[in-house]
């Protein structure tokens, strides 16, 4: 086997080895990613001896990561109420989701108001993102999905591109 083979599954491998929570470290914050799991503590500082201040019960739900504390042991975030605390990393996903902000959003078949709409999703509803550009993100909400206005989400800045 060639030397740059090995050198490329070597890389692969220790890649494979890390938790999930060690590739968010990489971005610059502030950046937004979801819990991965379906109960996880925001505590008031980045540790197990700091007081619970909040309880979250549903997985995929978009944060914006605003710290990262440890390389990635315990992330600050920021939950789509506003309200900040610290959450241990291996509970954070890198998973982009959004939450229906507002009014019942229309999933449309295309990214334009003229697209014929195809579902339509409650205020508090959370999806999974992607195909965003200009001003419109592709929401899958449990395998029915659409293009749906950023202002309408949670989770994706207005002009962002995924």
């Amino acid at each position: 086997m060639r030397i740059e083979a090995k050198v490329a599954l070597a890389g692969l491998a220790v890649a494979l080895a890390l938790p999930a929570g060690a590739v968010l470290v990489q971005k610059k914050v502030p950046y937004f990613a979801s819990i991965a799991a379906g109960k996880a503590r925001m505590r008031t500082g980045p540790g197990r001896t700091y007081p619970a201040s909040w309880m979250y019960q549903r997985a995929d739900l978009p944060v914006k990561v605003v710290t990262v504390f440890e390389k990635g042991s315990w992330y600050k975030v920021e939950d789509p109420s506003g309200t900040q605390g610290w959450i241990l990393g291996a509970l954070i996903s890198d998973t982009r989701t959004a939450l229906v902000t507002g009014e019942v959003a229309e999933l449309r078949d295309s990214p334009r108001l003229g697209g014929r709409v195809t579902w339509r999703a409650a205020p508090g509803v959370v999806g999974r993102v992607s195909k965003c550009a200009r001003g419109w993100c592709y929401l899958d909400v449990k395998g029915r999905g659409g293009f749906v206005e950023t202002k309408a989400l949670w989770g994706v800045e207005a002009e962002e591109r995924l």
